[in-house]
């Protein structure tokens, strides 16, 4: 085991949430996650592997449920039937079967794109399927998310308080907007190795790439993309928050936070996610006001985001048709991304995760075993049909989600949480490698699921009355 600068970090957060208890541990828990790049310590005898500062809150958070009265059960009540919590312990049992059985039942029956790991730098080689250590630490890694949402689940359905989950993201909202603009700034003025110590983690760091002459900034995360898709979490969930309350001061100042560092990412992958996930957004509030009289406020919302995207379109064509540096960004970040060699190179992972996905007999190569640039393609690749499936149901219950109506804040923030995990997903649609769409969003969907059933049986006595 290798102890990094970050290692005290970590500590100082389990120890916080020791004192703090298991509620006051929400805030703790989110204020790490900005800390993307950072190593609670590093393993060099398994592959390299890192167990990083949100491992380690995730896996106290879980211990301080355990240890709560009634804990246990309380934590099974979270597994209800049909229920997320359902869905995700069959889910849970899917991985463990593709990560320890399928490897060995197909070895060498198909080719996979797997990770060879050398001097603290990863590649991605092609190899006949058989098992190794990437099988154990993609089971690892999924594991995390799964007790992280049964952890926050637990909590919030017992006390659904929506302002615990409103402070705990604001303060990751700003956390992670610090880390962003001190990235670019210590990076402007020649001392980017002063938040060395929260780059420990054993990934490549890519803290000095720049696109068409502007600093990529990746903040707590080790690169752009990371940052990216941590942001676009945050983006969707103050977006609908702030739509869905009126004259919130903390969810307007949010969001003009979290869209301008998603602005300025410079991540393509990001910047065509939240296209994707705008459209998205825009047609189910259409759709939504179609069922519905629709109120002054959301017809005049949803007039002037209109007329703002048809503005801002126009001066975006203008400027790429007539300012040179303009058109050389926009040429880099998104129109000619697919035609260079990681373009290309990605099109063929997915080809052979689909490969994968039938010589398999529909059943995967296994989890850890395969790499696409896809997560449907990555889930059939790895877990199969039958596991694609069961993490459709799980998502599709997420989306289902009921929200009693009163206090209007928690509906805001049990849709907030939602739009935050579709925000996710659209993202892991176009790019995630593997089927883990990351803690942070099973830690959304906790929140939601928690908060969801702890405002349903909190409204039942009064529907009885």
């Amino acid at each position: 085991m290798e102890i990094v600068p970050s290692t005290f970090l970590a500590l100082a957060a389990v120890l916080l949430m020791v004192i703090r208890g298991p509620y006051g541990s929400i805030a703790v828990f989110f204020a790490l996650t900005p800390f993307g790049a950072a190593a609670a310590f590093n393993l060099p005898a398994v592959g390299g592997a890192t167990i990083s500062v949100t491992d380690l809150a995730a896996l106290t958070l879980l211990a301080l449920v355990l240890l709560m009265p009634e804990g246990p059960s309380r934590l099974v009540g979270s597994m209800r039937a049909f229920q997320p919590g359902f869905w995700l312990l069959l889910l849970a049992l899917c991985c463990v079967v593709a990560a320890l059985f399928l490897p060995r039942l197909f070895a060498g029956e198909t080719e996979v794109f797997g990770i060879a790991r050398k001097d603290n730098t990863t590649g991605i080689v092609s190899r006949p399927l058989r098992p190794g250590t990437g099988n154990i630490t993609q089971l690892f890694r999924m594991t995390l998310g799964f007790i992280t949402f049964y952890a926050l689940a637990t909590l919030l359905r017992r006390r659904p308080e929506h302002g615990l989950v409103i402070g705990a993201l604001s303060i990751a909202t700003v956390i992670h907007f610090t880390l962003g603009w001190l990235d670019v700034a210590t990076y402007a003025i020649g001392m980017s190795e002063l938040l060395d110590p929260i780059r420990t983690a054993n990934y490549a760091m890519l803290v000095d790439v720049r696109m068409a002459g502007l600093k990529r900034m990746i903040g707590g995360f080790p690169e752009a993309s990371a940052f990216g898709y941590y942001t676009l979490g945050l983006f969707g969930f103050w977006l609908q928050y702030w739509l869905a309350s009126p004259g919130s001061k903390r969810g307007a100042w949010m969001l003009a936070a979290s869209t301008l560092v998603l602005l300025r990412s410079t991540s393509s992958a990001a910047y065509v996610a939240a296209i994707a996930f705008g459209m998205s957004f825009a047609l189910f509030l259409l759709v939504a006001n179609l069922r519905r009289t629709a109120e002054r406020r959301s017809v005049s919302i949803a007039a002037v985001l209109g007329l703002l995207v048809w503005v801002g379109a126009l001066g975006l064509i203008a400027a790429y048709q007539l300012v040179d540096p303009v058109t050389t960004y926009l040429d880099r970040a998104l129109f000619d991304k697919l035609e260079t060699s990681s373009g290309v190179e990605r099109m063929s992972w997915n080809a052979q995760a689909w490969v994968n996905f039938t010589e398999t007999r529909y059943m995967g190569a296994g989890l850890g075993s395969m790499r696409a640039s896809n997560w449907l393609l990555a889930c059939l690749g790895s877990i199969g049909i039958i596991g694609t499936g069961v993490f459709l149901a799980f998502l599709i219950s997420i989306v289902r989600l009921p929200a009693p109506p009163d206090p209007a804040e928690r509906v805001a923030t049990i849709r907030g949480l939602k739009a935050g995990c579709a925000a996710l997903f659209v993202s892991a649609l176009l790019t995630t490698a593997t089927p883990d769409l990351g803690k942070v969003f099973f830690a959304l969907a906790g929140l939601a699921a928690g908060l969801s059933r702890g405002a349903v049986v909190e409204s039942l006595p009064r529907l009885r009355r």
